[in-house]
């Protein structure tokens, strides 16, 4: 069954752009530019538009805006004339932004974000405070193929948050993560009636 939703953002958007350079990373790593690519994930917006949602004088979300699209991460989708100049509307240049050195474990195939976790961290502070956040840790040993089939449907659950139609008052962030760690394992069950060394 699919639920007929409005397609987001409203232009073509590949499904990944991947940061390789220092510079790229060093673009992303801003706040007020991380927050100017997740508005454009909605829709295509002018740097007027965006300036007025950040609440920041036009000159300095146009001088981030130029050091996104400069990092490839933002481009031009469409123009309007208006009065005899031309408005830009900028979208993302993909749906996931991951770093390019950072790989899944399982899968060297599978691009991972490497500071997502890290920036919902301190975002989520005042949802922790206020005894607002969902969250959930599971620690699980399943083997690296499995890990990696996981993920991907963990990335189709954050596409579909992604998508759903924007209405109401409150931005929800949503971070999931899969990662190894050295939490220990039990050894290998015994047989019945077999005793211990």
């Amino acid at each position: 069954m699919s639920i007929n939703s409005p397609q987001l953002p409203d232009y073509e958007l590949p499904d990944t752009v991947e940061l390789t350079t220092p510079a790229q990373l060093r673009a992303i790593a801003d706040p007020l530019r991380s927050s100017l690519l997740d508005l454009v994930l909605e829709r295509a917006a002018t740097v007027s538009e965006l300036a007025a949602a950040v609440g920041r004088p036009k000159s300095t979300v146009a001088h981030h805006v130029s050091v996104l699209v400069d990092a490839g991460m933002l481009r031009v989708v469409r123009t309007r004339r208006v009065r005899a100049i031309d408005e830009r509307y900028y979208g993302r240049t993909g749906r996931t932004i991951a770093i390019g050195v950072a790989r899944h474990p399982g899968d060297p195939t599978v691009p991972v974000c490497v500071n997502g976790l890290s920036v919902a961290a301190a975002e989520s502070v005042p949802a922790h405070e206020d005894d607002t956040l969902y969250s959930t840790l599971r620690h699980v040993r399943i083997p690296r193929q499995s890990a990696s089939e996981f993920w991907r449907r963990v990335e189709g659950l954050v596409r579909e948050f992604t998508a759903l139609p924007r209405s109401g008052d409150t931005v929800y962030g949503l971070a999931v993560g899969l990662y190894p760690t050295e939490q220990p394992v039990l050894p290998e069950a015994r047989p019945a009636g077999e005793e211990a060394p």
